[in-house]
């Protein structure tokens, strides 16, 4: 988790470099790949600045290239291939403290789905698609570890949960969840963010191999509605 955030921090920040972000705006508002000379041309920058920024903005994941000869003109004599900038497939984002709003569209858009197709009540359908999340999770952090997890401690469950935006926090036999990755939602849809927080961190749990560990509701001012309790004897 450590390494993604300082990632995306890294990318977010190689922006604030004002002659960069000017060229990475610029590239990004041309409707195909741009070279160089192109981008110097547009911009008023020095070719061998325009180099050095969006190389280091291919560096950082802004950016992605590729090679084409722009005369369109094949064999001996067409020249070198241009080397072309565009904007990056990968989207980067960084929220402090951390959301994760994709995830609950994903869930929402599968619920919708869910309930239009069989005329179920939508919180029951996005009960489903939640915990069909929570597995997904567990499962990709089981096959991550590359060993059984069976039988998780707190600690290792905590671990998950903090990959996602929870902030665990450890007490004695507990942990809290310091941050709702939903927090915005949360704010005028309490009952339906509180059943998508419950079912992914119930399935996730169990996917894991936790059955000696109790999720529950337990809402509280200041963090998410969702607490673990250990079930096993000390």
């Amino acid at each position: 988790m450590t390494d993604d955030f300082a990632t995306r921090v890294a990318g977010i920040g190689a922006l604030a470099e004002p002659v960069r972000r000017e060229l990475y705006l610029y590239v990004v508002a041309q409707p195909e790949a741009v070279g160089r000379d192109q981008v110097a041309a547009g911009t008023g920058v020095p070719r061998h600045v325009v180099k050095f920024h969006l190389d280091k903005l291919v560096q950082e994941g802004l950016l992605e290239t590729e090679f084409r000869r722009l005369s369109g003109r094949r064999g001996p004599g067409a020249g070198r291939p241009a080397k072309l900038y565009r904007r990056a497939a990968r989207e980067v984002t960084v929220t402090l403290p951390e959301r994760h709003y994709e995830l609950a569209g994903q869930i929402l858009a599968d619920a919708v789905e869910d309930a239009a197709g069989n005329g179920s009540p939508v919180l029951d359908a996005v009960a489903r698609a939640a915990a069909a999340a929570g597995r997904r999770i567990g499962a990709q952090a089981r096959a991550a570890a590359g060993k059984p997890l069976a039988a998780p401690s707190l600690a290792a469950v905590a671990e998950v949960l903090a990959a996602h935006g929870y902030e665990p926090r450890l007490q004695p036999e507990q942990v809290v969840l310091a941050n709702c990755p939903f927090h915005a939602l949360a704010q005028q849809h309490a009952e339906l963010v509180c059943t998508m927080n419950l079912e992914v961190i119930a399935a996730l749990t169990d996917e894991l191999g936790g059955a000696g560990i109790e999720v529950r509701l337990d809402p509280a001012p200041g963090r998410c509605c969702v607490t673990l309790r250990s079930t096993a004897p000390s």
